[in-house]
């Protein structure tokens, strides 16, 4: 019984031990999300508001700034949602993906504009080129929240049904468009006739939400 009393405590420290080298050797972009085969959340956030004559940041056919753009909108076809700031460098490093995939015209690109001022997140898209369909902006953080968002970028695929089918954190490189993104945009969308296009080198990790809170 004594020397029970010893090797409880020891066992229960080398599970502990355990679990943490396991958790600590993950990619924190392969972290399973509980919303993967859920609904996604029901959101409503205004729209990105232009930036006025000669400074417009929207793609053709976009709708007028002013109006809002939420979950109930998109309901019915498939769209990819970015989660994205102007002051996030990893954004910028994944830029080029989107753009790419803008191109391909293969699915709705919506963009979350997150904690961010307008004037700089027009700013932004005017000088790197807006891949967007629609912007929503999300002053306060509450959508990204909702959506489990702890870091930026952070990116979702939406079926039609507005079930949430896929999710990649951090910065879509290259390689996550060409093995993830595209597989999983064809498996809710179809397949795509172009080949993607590959701009920017990989970038691993992403800006941390907690981290740029605290410094704004």
């Amino acid at each position: 019984m004594r020397s029970l009393k010893y090797l409880l405590p020891m066992l229960v420290f080398l599970v502990i031990a355990g679990f943490l080298l396991l958790g600590l050797d993950r990619n924190p972009a392969e972290i399973p999300s509980p919303l993967i085969d859920k609904p996604a959340p029901t959101w409503s956030l205004p729209r990105l508001p232009s930036a006025g004559a000669g400074g417009d940041v929207r793609v053709e056919g976009q709708p007028a700034a002013g109006q809002s753009i939420g979950s109930q909108d998109l309901r019915g076809t498939p769209y990819l949602l970015n989660v994205w700031a102007s002051w996030c460098a990893p954004c910028l490093q994944e830029h080029p993906q989107l753009i790419a995939l803008q191109k391909r015209n293969q699915i709705r690109l919506v963009g979350i504009n997150y904690k961010d001022k307008p004037e700089d997140a027009r700013t932004w898209l005017t000088r790197h080129g807006n891949p967007f369909t629609d912007i929503a902006a999300d002053r306060d953080g509450r959508t990204a929240i909702d959506f489990g968002v702890y870091g930026v970028p952070e990116t979702f695929l939406v079926d039609a049904q507005g079930v949430i089918r896929f999710k990649h954190i951090g910065a879509v490189t290259p390689e996550a468009l060409r093995d993830k993104l595209l597989p999983a945009i064809a498996r809710v969308a179809g397949p795509a006739s172009a080949a993607p296009q590959s701009i920017a080198p990989p970038v691993p990790g992403a800006t941390s939400v907690a981290a740029v809170a605290g410094a704004r």
